[in-house]
């Protein structure tokens, strides 16, 4: 049978505040805010089911709203560049497109088959020298309140932005209602995101070539203990470039990862953001479309199924023996 699990980093400038500046982007959210409706068409037309792990800040109307949620215990981080209330705070132009998007977060909501997932409030860094329980712990309880306070859910997945994430980061949010987490693969050079170089980096690029590291996909059976699931990233889907001779060889790599997933009855866990549609939307949706084509392929030749993460944990809410 197999499994295909989607997850989505839904963020914005929320995401990239720190690495990026919010001057010059308006076209760039524009372009990402007219993808969403089509990856959700997609999703309906092959019967996708996905989690859009979203940053809490986005659920917001307005600068006055957000700072009505933000949390009582803010960030610390020994770089301050890595907290986005100090980047709000000394940054001029707030501009709403870049931050806030309640209606994108309520037609996710109305379509079919899709979870919303959670990605912070504020796109907490639990790696990050400085960080503590105590600020995670109320950052999280803020994105649980703006959910629940505007659309009457609560959060159950969790990604950690830039895929940090520890034991003490995990009981933490397992404190405040979350069951289900996407981790890192268990390759080497995925292991401690915040303290990545170069030599990571470049195996990391590589192996979405040609393989580099173990196999991507999983059993879901033995990633479910301690009352919680992990769900560990299987790909990236990496944006299309412009006249890059390896945009062909990473789908490739996709689809053959994604039918021997199928074909050994595994799960395999793929992920991007959004905001990658905002440069050229229309190629990188047209490899989506491709993507999901080839699934829908697998699912009548092999039946395999897509699930959201939450749905995922559904599936092993018990261990399953043998």
């Amino acid at each position: 049978m197999g499994y295909l699990i989607i997850s989505l980093d839904f963020e914005l400038h929320w995401g990239r505040y720190d690495k990026y500046p919010i001057q010059g982007v308006g076209d760039y959210y524009y372009q990402t805010r007219k993808a969403i409706p089509r990856i959700l068409d997609l999703f309906q037309k092959y019967g996708i089911h996905a989690t859009w792990a979203t940053v809490g800040s986005l659920m917001a109307e307005n600068v006055e709203e957000w700072q009505s949620y933000q949390p009582d215990v803010l960030p610390n981080y020994n770089k301050q560049v890595y907290s986005a209330f100090h980047w709000f705070a000394n940054e001029k132009n707030h501009d709403p497109s870049a931050l806030f998007a309640p209606e994108l977060v309520n037609l996710i909501m109305q379509a079919p088959h899709q979870e919303l997932g959670s990605h912070t409030f504020s796109h907490f860094y639990t790696g990050e020298k400085g960080a503590t329980q105590a600020a995670f712990k109320a950052d999280l309880t803020s994105a649980q309140r703006i959910i629940k306070e505007k659309f009457g859910k609560e959060l159950k997945s969790l990604v950690f932005p830039r895929n940090q994430y520890n034991p003490s980061s995990l009981a933490t949010a397992m404190e405040l209602g979350f069951q289900v987490f996407r981790t890192n693969p268990p390759d080497w050079f995925w292991s401690s995101p915040e303290k990545a170089n170069l030599f990571k980096k470049i195996f990391r690029t590589g192996d979405t070539l040609i393989p580099l590291g173990k196999k991507s996909y999983y059993d879901l059976d033995i990633k479910f203990k301690k009352g919680f699931l992990q769900l560990p990233a299987s790909r990236l889907l990496r944006p299309f470039q412009k006249n890059s001779i390896f945009n062909r060889m990473r789908v490739d790599r996709i689809k053959k990862e994604m039918e021997e997933a199928a074909r050994e009855k595994m799960a395999y866990h793929l992920w991007w953001h959004p905001h990658n549609f905002g440069t050229m939307p229309e190629q990188n949706l047209a490899v989506l479309e491709e993507i999901l084509m080839f699934f829908k392929e697998l699912q009548d030749s092999v039946g395999m199924q897509s699930l959201s993460m939450w749905e995922a944990y559904e599936k092993n809410r018990q261990p399953q023996s043998g």
